[in-house]
């Protein structure tokens, strides 16, 4: 398996390769040069998530050297709970908030973090610096999977101000080998320095930089685990394949859904579901693609305006009318996040704003007349927004115990402007960690 570039001017490189690099050098993602297809059958005695992983991801990284570890791998980092809770008889919530930064990002930044381990040559002492741009949840969840791992630093460029005050403790909680940069402005502009950072020859020169978001591959193609592990157990148990409503932002946990279902796993209609933040609604009703500046809402960790992983859908499936027909996108506003938080609490089910987009979603498709079997993707745990989720309770939100400890521990957070020289001079201006003992 080779892979090559969604702007179709990069040459074709392993897989190995491809997760180092990150971005291609044309600007583009990476994306495999094709697609393997599955039956049912193909997982035969499959039954746990690292299973189903090794059997999807291995045509995914056949002839590169980390195949032979791939098994291992999957055990390393994919033995996390993704239970699907059932809410109504026709209806599952797919809970990826159980690692050990409360949401679904936990899954791939191990994943990748357990790749970028074996991918390090053990007689080098130069260090890697893993360069993140995170809405409010990718941050954590690298932070966590590199921690004190020998050879890697990380550093976090997260919007001040605009995600909760959980999530910005937790991004500056870890210390050690993990750095966080609070930037004065949007996620989007986080993002847009990162990605100038990993196209820039001269810095990495100095630096040796990749990326953990979800332009990287090693993020993408693990997340394709969980939705083949559900689809899978719903056919096992007599099940068509069912409708998944996914609450995104930067489109890779949903393009996962749509790669998994293009490799012909049981999955059936792939429904995104977004904030305000309109650029991919408004692009599958019709209008051109026109990516905006976002704008802040309750469900911070999707306020993005120009999704990354578009590139990627559209290598999937270029013709615009036909990527249309196999996707929809619906947006959620702040006042009706807040309705239906309210109305599920009282139905004994508490989530965070980012779920409850795809509760209401799934909420309109049922006015509507579609009682066909649906999976609601639940991405964080709701006590990492206790400030929004509890004045709607009037009472607290229970903190699992990994956040809580997180929760205990100094936080420390440097300012810089949304200017890549800044970037760069962060960048430069700590020497790199020596490789842990």
């Amino acid at each position: 398996m080779t892979y090559v570039s969604t702007r179709g001017h990069a040459p074709a490189i392993g897989l190995g390769a491809a997760l180092v690099a990150g971005l291609a050098p044309d600007g583009g993602l990476y994306v495999p040069a094709s697609l393997p297809r599955f039956d049912v059958a193909d997982f035969d005695g499959c039954d746990s998530l690292p299973a189903i992983a090794s059997r999807l991801l291995r045509p995914f990284f056949a002839g590169d050297a980390l195949a032979d570890e791939l098994d291992a791998i999957c055990a390393e980092a994919l033995d996390l709970p993704a239970p699907l809770r059932a809410i109504a008889q026709d209806t599952g919530l797919l809970e990826l908030f159980h690692g050990p930064t409360a949401a679904f990002k936990d899954f791939a930044a191990r994943f990748l973090a357990a790749c970028f381990a074996r991918l390090r040559p053990r007689d080098v002492d130069a260090v890697r610096t893993v360069l993140v741009a995170t809405s409010g949840d990718t941050g954590a969840a690298v932070a966590a999977a590199f921690h004190r791992r020998p050879g890697f630093r990380v550093v976090i460029l997260y919007p001040d101000g605009r995600v909760s005050p959980r999530q910005a403790h937790q991004l500056g909680a870890f210390g050690d080998n993990v750095r966080a940069l609070r930037v004065a402005g949007s996620f989007d502009d986080c993002q847009a320095l990162v990605k100038r950072a990993l196209a820039d020859d001269a810095l990495k020169a100095r630096v040796a930089l990749t990326s953990a978001n979800s332009i990287s591959l090693g993020r993408l193609l693990p997340q394709m685990a969980y939705y083949a592990l559900t689809a899978l157990q719903h056919r096992r148990a007599g099940g068509a394949p069912p409708l998944f409503i996914v609450p995104t932002g930067n489109l890779g946990n949903a393009f996962a859904a749509i790669l998994a279902r293009a490799c012909g796993l049981p999955i059936g209609a792939v429904v995104l579901a977004t904030n305000a933040n309109r650029t991919l609604p408004d692009f599958f009703a019709g209008a051109d693609y026109a990516p905006r500046a976002s704008v802040a809402t309750l469900a911070n960790a999707m306020d993005v305006g120009a999704p990354s992983n578009f590139e990627r859908l559209r290598w999937l499936c270029p013709d615009d009318a036909d990527l249309r027909r196999a996707v929809t996108a619906e947006a959620v506003d702040d006042a009706t996040i807040r309705t239906t938080l309210r109305a599920y609490a009282e139905r004994g089910l508490v989530v965070c704003p980012h779920t409850a987009t795809a509760l209401h979603v799934l909420d309109r498709r049922r006015a509507a007349g579609d009682h066909g079997d649906a999976v609601v993707v639940a991405t964080a745990h709701p006590a990492k927004f206790d400030t929004i989720i509890e004045p709607l309770l009037g009472h607290p939100v229970d903190t699992p115990p990994a956040l809580a400890a997180l929760l205990a521990r100094p936080a420390e957070a440097e300012p810089i402007r949304a200017d890549y020289a800044d970037l760069c001079a962060a960048l430069l201006a700590h020497p790199e960690p020596a490789p842990a003992a």
